[in-house]
C-alpha cells in the first residue's frame, strides 16, 4: 500500500529531518583557488627546421632575391641533386625545406611529345624532370586530382605522393631516406610529402600561382637560367 502524503505532512518531515538535503562542496584551499586562476603558460612556439641548401640552389635562391627575379610571387628552388625542395615567401624568405621525388631518369630537357602520350607508352629515358624557370598555377589532372602544373605542355606537376604509388613504389620509404639515388621514381611528376602540400605549398600558390626554379643535373646553371650570369657578373663587379 502507498502512503500518500500531504503538503503538511511532508512540511513536517522536512522539519523533522527526515528529507535531507545534498551535502554542501568543500571549499576549495586557497592554495588551489590561486592555482587554478593562475594564467596558463604560453605553448612554445613551433621552430622551422633549418634551412639547408647546396651552393647551386643558395647561388639561384640569392640572385631571385637580389634580381627580382620571381615578380612579387612565391617560388620554390628543387635541387635535383640533393632531391630537395625550398618554398620561399614573394619576399625571398625561405618557409620551409623538403624531401622530393623526381623523374627516374637523369636529364634536363623532357622528350619532345611526352606530355600527350599516356603513362603506358612513357619509356624509361623519357621520365625526366625537366630543367628550368617556370611560372606554375594549379589546374587539374587526369581523374580530376587538383596539382600545382610546372609545365603543363609536358605534363611535370607538383603533387602529394599517388597513394597506389606509395604501396607499390614504396614511395613514402624514398621519400624519408637520408640517400638521394633512390628518389628518382617518378614519370616526372615533383612529389612532396602530404602535409606539406596542403598546409604550405597550396596556401602559398593558390592565390596568384608563384615560379619554380628546378636545377640542372648535367647543364651548366648559367646554361638554364641565363639570368644568373648577369647578377653574377653585376655582383663581381660590385665587389671590385
Amino acid at each position: 500500500m502507498i502512503k500518500i502524503l500531504t503538503p503538511l505532512a511532508g512540511l513536517a518531515l522536512i522539519a523533522a529531518g527526515a528529507v535531507h538535503a545534498a551535502p554542501a562542496k568543500p571549499r576549495a584551499s586557497a592554495k588551489a583557488r590561486a592555482a587554478k586562476s593562475a594564467p596558463r603558460p604560453a605553448p612554445a612556439p613551433v621552430v622551422a627546421a633549418p634551412v639547408i641548401a647546396s651552393a647551386q640552389a643558395q647561388l639561384v635562391a640569392d640572385w631571385i632575391a637580389a634580381s627580382g627575379d620571381n615578380r612579387a610571387l612565391p617560388y620554390a628552388v628543387i635541387d635535383k641533386q640533393a632531391a630537395s625542395l625550398i618554398l620561399y615567401d614573394a619576399k625571398g624568405k625561405p618557409l620551409e625545406q623538403v624531401p622530393v621525388l623526381i623523374g627516374i631518369a637523369p636529364g634536363d630537357d623532357a622528350t619532345p611529345g611526352v606530355g600527350s602520350k599516356k603513362l603506358g607508352e612513357i619509356g624509361p629515358a623519357e621520365k625526366t624532370t625537366p630543367a628550368g624557370r617556370f611560372l606554375a598555377k594549379f589546374g587539374y589532372a587526369a581523374g580530376r586530382q587538383r596539382v600545382l602544373w610546372v609545365d603543363y605542355t609536358n605534363s611535370v606537376a607538383i603533387h602529394a605522393i599517388p597513394a597506389d604509388a606509395a604501396k607499390t613504389e614504396q614511395r613514402r620509404e624514398r621519400m624519408l631516406s637520408p640517400a638521394a639515388d633512390d628518389n628518382r621514381i617518378t614519370f616526372g611528376c615533383i612529389n612532396v610529402p602530404h602535409a606539406f602540400y596542403g598546409a604550405k605549398l597550396r596556401p602559398v600558390f593558390q592565390k596568384k600561382g608563384g615560379y619554380v626554379y628546378v636545377l640542372p643535373d648535367t647543364k651548366p646553371l648559367e646554361e638554364v637560367f641565363p639570368r644568373l650570369r648577369v647578377h653574377a657578373l653585376t655582383a663581381g663587379t660590385a665587389s671590385l
